[in-house]
């Protein structure tokens, strides 16, 4: 297992579409096991396989409840996702791990069903909520060649970053919840 380098806007991979994985063998395994040690180290909430500069529809998304447990709980391995359901709006912060030190509000479902094979080939559903939702419509975009930036109503500034996430924790405060936010 090794660490890859993140891809950063600027680079064409980011905005292609991925090719479909045809073959589950131990070349894939090595990349998302790769992609598991980097996602970790850049502590993301995701990474798609574009942006470690593979063009295969391949992502990872980490489930942020789970935090608590082994990695291997965390990280959902999704190949050749696709949404196939979908419910409700949320709006709120987002940022990538290919766009460093930039956050946007984005508009995503509050819901999502998505279908996906696993390491082996073999088909899957997850359903997904909140910030769960969010992390697998942005990887699944991350796959299309979408950035968040495209669907993102405004980038905030350093010091409306600050004010926003001040305004997240004095509300999950009073409620009781935990702040997630990342890519």
């Amino acid at each position: 297992m090794a660490y890859r380098k993140i891809c950063t806007e600027g680079n064409k991979i980011l905005t292609k579409v991925c090719r479909p994985v045809k073959d589950f063998n131990m070349r894939l395994h090595i990349l998302l096991d790769d992609m598991t040690d980097t996602l970790m180290y850049a502590d993301g909430a995701g990474l798609a396989a574009p942006q470690v500069g593979v063009m295969r529809r391949a992502c990872l998304v980490r489930d942020l409840s789970k935090e608590d447990r082994p990695v291997e709980e965390q990280i959902l391995e999704l190949i050749n996702p696709e949404i196939i359901e979908e419910d409700g709006e949320q709006t709120g912060i987002e940022g990538c791990l290919s766009i460093p030190d930039v956050w946007g509000i984005v508009t995503r479902p509050q819901k999502v069903k998505v279908r996906a094979q696993n390491r082996n080939g073999e088909f899957f559903e997850v359903e997904g909520e909140g910030i769960l939702a969010r992390a697998l419509c942005h990887e699944i975009d991350h796959l299309d060649g979408h950035l968040f930036r495209e669907k993102s109503e405004k980038i905030l500034t350093p010091d409306e970053l600050r004010a926003y996430l001040a305004k997240e924790r004095q509300d999950a405060e009073s409620t009781g919840e935990k702040t997630e936010t990342g890519e």
